[in-house]
């Protein structure tokens, strides 16, 4: 089954972990979208710049430390994901407290491992 994934905080540099995790959802057949903060394309998927209102995101996987993702948590969860992924480096007890509130799941773990281990 594939989960309609948003990477947040996407990057077009290769070694950086967002780009790596795009290049596996889509390999693991995914469909993917992104936002970062410069445009361009990464496995066939645009990276926007502007803040869309997507519809049926199953999955926002986080690549924002937690001091950016104050910016971008009304956003989140206005967007209703079935969860958020908190990639290493981006912990956030602040914004799981907001999640929780509003009945989105969420978990610290790595896209990468998940999409590895079957588990995403």
């Amino acid at each position: 089954m594939t989960k309609r994934t948003l990477v947040l905080g996407a990057s077009l540099k290769p070694e950086r972990y967002s780009n790596i995790a795009i290049h596996r959802l889509k390999r693991n057949h995914h469909e993917v979208k992104a936002f970062g903060l410069k445009s361009g394309e990464v496995s066939d998927v645009e990276i926007d710049t502007e803040l869309l209102d997507y519809e049926d995101i199953d999955t926002v996987t986080l690549y924002l430390n937690p001091a950016r993702q104050k910016d971008y948590y009304d956003y989140i969860v206005d967007l209703k994901p079935d969860r958020v992924i908190f990639n290493p480096g981006t912990e956030n007890p602040e914004f799981y407290a907001i999640l929780d509130a509003y009945g989105i799941a969420y978990e610290a773990a790595c896209t990468l491992v998940l999409l590895g281990t079957g588990q995403y």
